[in-house]
């Protein structure tokens, strides 16, 4: 068998996605990739790859894995999840998120739902060793093209590692990373921003909207107050940018995001900044989401500040307790929620 992972369990919606396919959009291509950069790049970072390294993306329910190579090193990120470890003589072991853990060959890693957000990413040291598809690994399952088979993992899948054994070293963790969603989106008016009515624009701007369950990874439908248009719902059909927000003819925006298609023709009354796409990508069926205009120059710095962030931490990891107990941890929580009179 070749040295890599077994799919015992293959999850709701597991699928490999990296930072998404450049310079496809011209040609059709959708970017795909991991629809919450910062989960997959967080993952890549407790296992020690670069950034971009592709992973495995989870929806809701994870999967059961077992290694085939003599040894594997993986760390999870997103929401909080339940990931349970089945050593060989059939102990059973959890580790947190934002946790490194090395198994050997023979031994399971379960991951089971998430919470809190609705997808968690799975990095494996050295990463996949898979055939990229126009120079990336992330998986378009509309188009059955890249990751593993251009489709999502099915049991009995068998995912090729580029590392045969992983490094013994010490296992690290990465404390204080928020990955939760955001319930205020901030968001660049336009580029079809006249082709609505100054009211509408106040509407879009102050109310609060539902994600719908018509939410997937091409987009967000939003429920909530109709936009009236001011000149038609029809436009010359242009490019999309990532979380570009089209007003169909009912009036319900929709942001578009790492499956959107490459071209579409309905007006755009904004684009959310790319410094909160990342969230917006853990925002599940049901939330309430408003939104808050921000300026060009405002989105960019904003951007740069995440730059920085995500560059500063490697140096944060810390080590974790040989024993799998941290007591800084425990001394950290607050565990005392009241106190009661023993007397009385």
């Amino acid at each position: 068998m070749t040295a890599g992972l077994k799919v015992i369990h293959p999850g709701l919606q597991t699928t490999v996605q990296d930072l998404g396919r450049m310079g496809g959009q011209r040609f059709g291509i959708p970017v795909s990739g991991a629809i919450d950069h910062e989960g997959l790049r967080a993952a890549n970072i407790v296992a020690g790859n670069p950034h971009g390294t592709a992973g495995l993306e989870i929806a809701l329910i994870g999967p059961t894995v077992e290694v085939t190579a003599t040894s594997a090193r993986f760390a999870v990120a997103g929401g909080t999840t339940e990931i349970e470890v089945t050593r060989l003589d059939g102990t059973l072991r959890r580790i947190s998120a934002l946790e490194s853990v090395r198994l050997l060959r023979g031994e399971r890693l379960r991951i089971g739902s998430v919470h809190g957000s609705p997808v968690a990413y799975l990095a494996v040291a050295g990463g996949f060793d898979l055939q990229t598809f126009m120079g990336s690994l992330s998986t378009y399952t509309r188009g059955t093209f890249g990751g593993f088979e251009g489709r999502a993992l099915r049991a009995g899948d068998a995912l090729p590692l580029c590392f045969c054994a992983a490094e013994e070293r010490a296992e690290v963790r990465l404390p204080g990373l928020n990955l939760l969603p955001r319930s205020r989106i901030r968001i660049v008016l336009g580029p079809q921003d006249d082709y609505f009515t100054a009211e509408a624009i106040q509407t879009f701007l102050s109310a609060t909207y539902t994600v719908s369950r018509e939410a997937d990874r091409m987009g967000l439908r939003l429920d909530g107050p109709a936009l009236t248009h001011a000149k038609g719902y029809d436009i010359v059909s242009d490019g999309i940018a990532p979380g570009a927000i089209q007003v169909p003819g009912n009036g319900l925006p929709i942001i578009l995001l790492a499956d959107r298609q490459s071209t579409g023709g309905y007006p755009k009354i904004a684009t959310v900044a790319s410094v909160d796409l990342a969230a917006l990508g853990r925002v599940a069926p049901g939330v309430q989401i408003t939104f808050e205009a921000v300026t060009v120059e405002g989105a960019q710095q904003l951007r740069r500040d995440q730059g920085q962030l995500f560059s500063a931490l490697a140096s944060q990891l810390l080590p974790v307790p040989p024993d799998g107990f941290d007591l800084a941890r425990l001394f950290s929580e607050n565990l005392v929620s009241g106190v009661i009179d023993g007397l009385t």
